[in-house]
């Protein structure tokens, strides 16, 4: 690797590699051969021509932050770290635009381009590289209104798995110019090559922010209350379900002091005070209907920043809070009109098999998540966590919706891929094997 990189950039120590042996997910990988750190286009380049022609798998790795086994290497062969080529090349005001390499962070870029007024919305909470994102098609708490990483994306360089460079996409705001190759790799995980600069869309930081918490007697009103104010046109930047188990663990660890009741945790942007204080009257007439209990609004900026880091950091909470286990996170997505059915289901199925599981999710754009804590070790405690999974996924796939909302595929949703998509799971597969007939690329990821 010597020919490629300098000595400090490439690593088979047993520490290095066992690092990158797996990401926040129980999935495990087999341990690479070692781990390499490109920092230009022109070297990724090098190393693929190389690695493809020598039948060496490659695993692609960015922070390292996801939830399905995205990046875990399972074929031994090359980790190609990319948090040593994270350099934000330019910021355009001008154009609403940036451009950047892969491994820098979402929460680096938003400080640089908070200088000018900008950011970058999709928001997975996790400080994740944009590189990463670009491969799951990452979205967060803000998809709501502001949309996920594919509707951000203009331009793409990826250097192919035989180490050929190609440019996708243009920096003009549209285009109708011939197929859209840069939704092709948005989110395909690395299996079609390997992203080394991307063009980014930024949008202006909203002048003012309201929070709202909005609490209910059940959980289903609190459900049946999202479509109503997304039906309304009211146009939250985010609205979250917390259930009464969520919110108690956030109260012990934060200190945030929520009801621990079925709420609604929501935010709205606006260009003034007085226009988001009518939305929020609006909004309170409107849950109040679905059978809201109080409405609380005009959180203080301190409080709602303690808020969304609670929320943020839900999964590690969870995690502290079963010590010596594992999580397993369930995040599927379905239409909004059957949020509410969804989330019953869910919520029913962890009381009835009597885990320890918690339900809630982005509620505005019907991405539900349910994080269960057990031991992997235990077969029978984990087969039960496997099947709820399985049983949620699969109805929310019943419902037109999808096996994954923004986590991605990885390792953990393959076995769903071909329910989801029918026959277009076997067209993917094969535009897969005819960009990478060895299947050296991320292998193991998507397809089974």
């Amino acid at each position: 690797m010597s020919a490629f990189v300098g000595p400090d950039r490439f690593s088979v120590g047993q520490s290095s590699r066992e690092l990158h042996l797996h990401d926040i997910s129980p999935h495990l990988g087999a341990l690479p051969a070692g781990i390499i750190w490109p920092r230009i286009t022109e070297e990724v380049s090098h190393i693929l021509t190389w690695t493809y022609d020598q039948g060496i798998p490659i695993t692609p790795w960015g922070a390292g932050t996801s939830t399905e086994g995205n990046p875990v290497p399972t074929r031994g062969g090359l980790v190609m770290d990319f948090t040593r080529m994270n350099e934000i090349l330019e910021i355009r005001p001008q154009d609403l635009q940036a451009d950047v390499q892969p491994g820098v962070l979402r929460k680096e870029l938003n400080r640089q381009a908070g200088k000018y007024g900008l950011f970058f919305p999709p928001d997975p909470g996790a400080d994740a590289t944009i590189g990463g994102m670009i491969a799951n098609n990452a979205s967060g708490v803000q998809t709501v209104k502001y949309g996920a990483t594919k509707d951000y994306v203009l331009k793409l360089t990826v250097v192919l798995p035989q180490g050929k460079v190609i440019h996708t996409g243009c920096k003009a705001g549209k285009s109708s110019s011939g197929y859209d190759l840069t939704r092709l790799f948005i989110g395909s995980e690395g299996t079609l090559g390997v992203v080394t600069e991307a063009t980014l869309r930024l949008t202006g930081i909203p002048s003012h922010h309201l929070a709202a918490i909005i609490t209910f007697d059940d959980l289903e009103s609190a459900a049946r209350a999202v479509s109503v104010m997304i039906g309304s046109g009211l146009e939250p930047a985010a609205l979250e379900l917390l259930t009464p188990g969520l919110i108690s663990l956030m109260n012990k660890e934060k200190q945030v002091g929520l009801r621990e009741v079925p709420s609604l945790f929501c935010e709205f942007h606006g260009i003034s005070k007085v226009a988001l204080l009518e939305t929020s009257g609006l909004a309170r007439e409107l849950t109040q209907s679905c059978g809201g209990t109080s409405f609380r609004f005009g959180v203080e900026e301190r409080e709602r920043e303690d808020l969304w880091r609670a929320r943020h950091e839900a999964w590690e909470t969870i995690h502290r809070a079963h010590q010596g286990k594992e999580t397993l996170i369930v995040d599927a997505a379905v239409p909004i009109s059957r949020y509410p059915e969804m989330v019953i289901f869910s919520q029913q199925l962890v009381e009835e098999r009597n885990v320890a599981g918690y339900v809630f999710g982005h509620a505005g754009d019907g991405n539900l998540h349910v994080v269960m804590t057990g031991d992997p070790k235990d077969a029978m405690e984990w087969s039960a966590l496997e099947d709820i999974n399985d049983r949620i996924v699969t109805r929310a796939i019943e419902l037109g919706g999808t096996c994954t909302g923004e986590h991605g595929v990885g390792i953990g949703k393959r076995k769903f891929m071909e329910l989801e998509h029918g026959q277009s799971y076997h067209l993917m597969r094969r535009i897969s094997e005819l960009v990478d007939p060895k299947r050296l690329m991320n292998p193991d990821k998507i397809f089974i």
